[in-house]
């Protein structure tokens, strides 16, 4: 039983897309799950703080702040991963 052609596809179902530059995918990103910038940038706050002090000698506030760079790595592939199961619960 040999099947025929496909149906045509009618235009007006199709999703259609805008050319987003950079400036318009990150700002719509940063809408759409905050938490990954603001753990971003913690984490770099946290490793800059962690090297200021390593360079002064303060090798015990040093490992501390290694640590809470870890820490905030942690929390921001978490919220990465939380807001990924957001979208994909919202769009079903």
């Amino acid at each position: 039983m040999a099947a025929g052609p496909p149906p045509p596809l009618d235009p007006g179902s199709l999703p259609t897309f805008t050319d987003e530059g950079f400036t318009e995918k990150f700002l719509r990103k940063t809408r759409e799950n905050p938490l990954v910038p603001l753990g971003c940038l913690c984490t770099v706050g946290i490793l800059t703080y962690g090297v200021i002090c390593f360079k002064k000698g303060n090798t015990q506030r040093s490992q501390l702040m290694m640590r809470a760079r870890v820490l905030a790595q942690g929390l921001t592939i978490a919220s990465l991963v939380g807001g990924m199961l957001a979208t994909t619960f919202k769009s079903r």
